[in-house]
């Protein structure tokens, strides 16, 4: 073969990598942690793995973060923090409205569970994150919105109340948030498979806080107009019979 026949290969041009932005990088980061931390929990959530998932060098989380804690808390902790304000900002707008009381709050009720339902990975995930990381992750207790929460349910309670309740609304907020919580969180412990439907348990879950809370059902504002308490049937009855 003649040289004069060879050809020069044309050299292949190498295409230069767009630099990321310190902003795009961040936003990679607490999108891939808040997928991996969900799916895995932070014991199993491996640092490398959100690189390689964000497209980044694994270095770059410490450099942006500091430390795995640290990314965890600002991908589950803040977007958490953010749905349980709006949850707030759409669920517990009206205090002061006793129509339809008993209805209203079952299908807030229902409304709260479907919430915690579709963020329960999230709350998964800071459960696991206490367990494993307890001196380095903060806890439920740490987020603004869930404070914001638990006062503006306890103001909505007191609001409907004319008299002392016999549980500081304050305490039964709490205690309402932790049962629903914990049959959530936990289905899989608490309800063999089997025992009942989705509804089921739903219903189970409503009908057992809806009892919790007629603990101070004593102390129900007085009927617009009426001037007097509600009462209940059995009290009515023995009222007649008198």
């Amino acid at each position: 073969m003649q040289k004069g026949n060879l050809r020069q290969r044309p050299k292949a041009v190498r295409q230069r990598r767009s630099r990321r932005s310190t902003e795009e990088i961040i936003d990679r980061l607490l999108e891939a942690a808040g997928g991996e931390f969900e799916r895995n929990g932070y014991a199993g959530t491996k640092t490398a793995a959100i690189a390689r998932k964000a497209g980044v060098a694994e270095p770059l989380i410490f450099n942006h973060f500091g430390s795995k804690a640290k990314l965890f808390h600002d991908s589950i902790f803040k977007p958490l923090d953010r749905h349980f304000l709006q949850f707030c900002a759409t669920h517990l707008v009206d205090a002061s409205d006793t129509e339809g009381l008993r209805e209203g709050t079952r299908q807030y009720i229902l409304e709260l569970q479907q919430f915690i339902r579709r963020h329960s990975r999230m709350l998964r995930s800071v459960v696991a994150a206490q367990m494993y990381e307890s001196n380095k992750v903060k806890d439920l207790s740490q987020i603004e919105g869930l404070h914001d929460y638990f006062s503006r349910a306890a103001a909505r309670a007191m609001s409907r109340l004319s008299e002392k309740p016999k549980i500081d609304p304050r305490l039964m907020t709490r205690v309402s948030f932790a049962t629903i919580l914990a049959c959530i969180i936990f289905k899989d412990w608490l309800f063999p498979e089997g025992l009942a439907s989705e509804d089921e348990i739903s219903a189970a879950i409503s009908d057992f806080v809806m009892e919790g809370l007629n603990a101070n059902a004593d102390s129900t504002p007085k009927d617009k107009g009426s001037g007097q308490s509600r009462r209940s049937p059995s009290t009515a009855k023995s009222t007649r019979e008198r």
